[in-house]
C-alpha cells in the first residue's frame, strides 16, 4: 500500500474524497428508490464483512465501502419521490415510457431518476439530451434529439406510465 494514503503514525486511512452529488433535484420512481434503499443495505452489509477480516491490513475496501454508504445516505436523505404518472395533456413526463420511431426502427425510453438511469435497459435520466427533447413532446410530435454524432428525428408513438 502506498504511503500518500496513511496517516503519518497512525496506520490508518484518510476517509476518501465524497462522491460528487449531482446539483440536479433528486427525482425517483419508487423502483428507483427501493434501488437505493437496496443498495445501502447491501453495502451496509459488505462493510459490516469487511469489519469482521481477520486479517485487516489493506483498508482501502472499508474507505469505499464507507464513501459508498455516505453517497447512497445523502441520495436518499434528497430524494424526491415521484408517484405512477399517468400520461395526460402536458404530453411527456418524469416516470413515462415514450416509444418513439427513428426511420424505420421503434425503440422504447423510460424517464428515471438519475441514480436508476441505465441506457442498456433504455432508462434515461431527465438531464439526458434524449430525455430532454423528449419532455412535453405528445403523440405524434416530431423532436430532434441533438447528438455528438448529429441531430435525429424521433416521432413520439406512445407515451405509457413507467415501472414505477
Amino acid at each position: 500500500m502506498s504511503r500518500a494514503f496513511v496517516k503519518e503514525g497512525t496506520g490508518e486511512l484518510e476517509p476518501l474524497p465524497d462522491l460528487p452529488i449531482s446539483g440536479h433535484p433528486n427525482y425517483v420512481t419508487p423502483r428507483g428508490l427501493a434501488d437505493l434503499r437496496a443498495r445501502l443495505v447491501a453495502r451496509q452489509a459488505d462493510l459490516a464483512a469487511l469489519r469482521a477480516r481477520v486479517e485487516r491490513l489493506d483498508r482501502l475496501p472499508e474507505a469505499a465501502a464507507e464513501r459508498d454508504i455516505r453517497y447512497l445516505e445523502a441520495r436518499l436523505r434528497s430524494a424526491i419521490l415521484v408517484e405512477a404518472a399517468l400520461p395526460h395533456s402536458s404530453g411527456v413526463a418524469f416516470g413515462h415510457r415514450v416509444v418513439v420511431q427513428m426511420g424505420e426502427a421503434q425503440s422504447v425510453f423510460e424517464i428515471v431518476g438519475e441514480d436508476e438511469a441505465d441506457a442498456a435497459l433504455g432508462r434515461i435520466a431527465p438531464q439526458s439530451p434524449l430525455a430532454r427533447a423528449l419532455m412535453g413532446a405528445m403523440v405524434g410530435d416530431v423532436v430532434i434529439w441533438r447528438r455528438p454524432s448529429g441531430a435525429v428525428e424521433l416521432e413520439v408513438v406512445a407515451i405509457e406510465p413507467g415501472g414505477l
